[in-house]
């Protein structure tokens, strides 16, 4: 059966960090996570220190679901770290879900990852030859075994070891030795950033989580640094050399809440200009622009502001259909669409319509969402989209299909339009959404297969023996 959003490309995890002896940090961390809700609907987890030892409550299910206000108040420290995650299929195990916590022989230790090792195969491989024990199918749990091999001197000594093996995507927070780490990789694909809330610190994987808990966003954590946050403050350590950023494109166009900056861009701006970008592309005589709600709202309304074109909510998002709603039938799969999503037809009826969406990744939800339109009454219905085609898969922390079933892979544009039913298919192209961030400083490898940062043999292939993701 459809359901509207299966069709979307899904990040993997959100983190947040904080050290506030004087505070609630298990309280703020659950209201930091309430806001990275988007970026992981699968497993939720909190990690508390109070210097000495480590605490966790962890479960599968929405950040509401996992947590009660008598778990929360249970969790006392002085810092803490929390997760929200999405995988992959078969990873859906209580195992996997994070933060991962560790007793070892310095003490404990606990890790929150969003991202994935495209060595992490190659890494584990090695360290179970040297005798290491995993419990979990996560490539997270391979940086923990690093780290603790390292730990010979100083933690921060460990963590520059192990981000010199570590190949990849990764934004860490960790708890151990009475301080609070984030870590970035090299080319910084995905976002961390750095608030402060009084005069102690935190660290969210998007600066949305900072506002939730009346935090001052600080600035990014760079690519390749470490920060560390204890009773001193904050200071930070280079740990590896700078290379050519590449923050992930789709965290500007699709992953991000609207109302996040990363890399001091703001997202929903920087979506709005998609739209402008679409408009000096591929204008259209149309009576109304409508998008996908949600993420094609900011693209759409630029798009329709630039050629002057009414918008309207053309497509109506129920917002209270959660995950495990129950399922119609086969014989009553339409029913099933139009309870997550409904065209209004007093907007699209006899109408020259302008859809835009983030992205088409295998053309499922395109079709539905145009049959949908039609229905309604359009006359016409142009399809818009505020990416390049998406032809490759990704393997720096976000879920994409294999790269035969990428409909972009298979079909060219013309063969796209005539699979979904639309009157018209553009995307915008990759000049113009290099333009519209006005930066080149972003990964692209999903639309033009150049990978920034080299990928094994073994995680590009094989999956008898799966590394789950983040």
């Amino acid at each position: 059966m459809f359901e509207f959003g299966e069709d979307k490309l899904k990040d993997e995890c959100g983190v947040f960090g904080i050290y506030a002896p004087d505070q609630e940090v298990a309280r703020l961390t659950y209201y930091g996570l309430y806001a990275l809700q988007h970026r992981g609907q699968e497993s939720a987890g909190i990690a508390v220190s109070d210097g000495r030892s480590i605490s966790v409550h962890k479960g599968m299910g929405l950040v509401s679901e996992v947590f009660s206000d008598r778990v929360v108040d249970r969790l006392k420290g002085k810092m803490a770290i929390g997760h929200v995650r999405y995988s992959t299929t078969g990873s859906s195990l209580l195992a996997n879900a994070q933060p991962l916590v560790v007793h070892y022989q310095k003490g404990m230790m606990a890790l929150a990852h969003n991202g994935n090792l495209t060595n992490a195969l190659e890494l584990r491989e090695e360290l179970g030859k040297n005798g290491a024990v995993f419990q979990t199918t996560v490539d997270s749990e391979v940086i923990i075994n690093l780290i603790t091999r390292y730990r010979r001197d100083s933690l921060e000594n460990a963590l520059v070891k192990t981000m010199m093996d570590l190949r990849g995507a990764y934004a860490l927070v960790i708890l151990a030795e009475d301080k609070l780490f984030g870590l970035r990789d090299a080319h910084g694909v995905r976002p961390l950033c750095v608030g402060r809330i009084g005069d102690r610190y935190c660290l969210a994987s998007e600066s949305c989580a900072l506002d939730t808990i009346g935090a001052e966003f600080i600035r990014d954590v760079e690519p390749g640094e470490i920060v560390v946050i204890d009773e001193e403050g904050l200071h930070s350590r280079q740990a590896l050399s700078k290379t050519a950023r590449s923050s992930c494109a789709f965290e500007y166009i699709y992953f991000a809440r609207p109302d996040s900056s990363i890399d001091q861009l703001n997202v929903s701006a920087s979506r709005r200009q998609m739209g402008i970008e679409l408009a000096r592309e591929c204008p259209i005589e149309a009576d109304v622009v409508i998008a996908v709600p949600d993420s094609g709202t900011a693209s759409a309304l630029g798009y329709a502001t630039a050629l002057g074109i009414p918008f309207g909510e053309g497509l109506i998002k129920n917002r209270y259909v959660g995950r495990t709603f129950i399922q119609p039938t086969q014989a009553m799969r339409e029913v099933g669409v139009r309870l997550k999503l409904n065209a209004n037809v007093s907007v699209l009826k006899d109408k020259r319509v302008v859809m835009i969406d983030d992205s088409i990744v295998r053309g499922t939800t395109s079709c539905k969402l145009v049959d949908m339109v039609k229905k309604a009454g359009a006359k016409e219905v142009h399809f818009l989209i505020s990416s390049p085609p998406v032809a490759y898969p990704c393997y720096y922390g976000i879920d994409t299909a294999e790269r035969e079933k990428l409909i972009a892979n298979q079909l060219d544009i013309e063969g796209i339009r005539k699979f979904i039913g639309a009157d018209s298919l553009h995307y915008i192209s990759e000049e113009g959404l290099l333009r519209a961030l006005g930066t080149e400083a972003v990964c692209l490898a999903c639309f033009n297969g150049k990978y920034p940062i080299p990928v094994s043999n073994l995680d590009r292939g094989k999956n008898d023996f799966e590394i789950q993701k983040c």
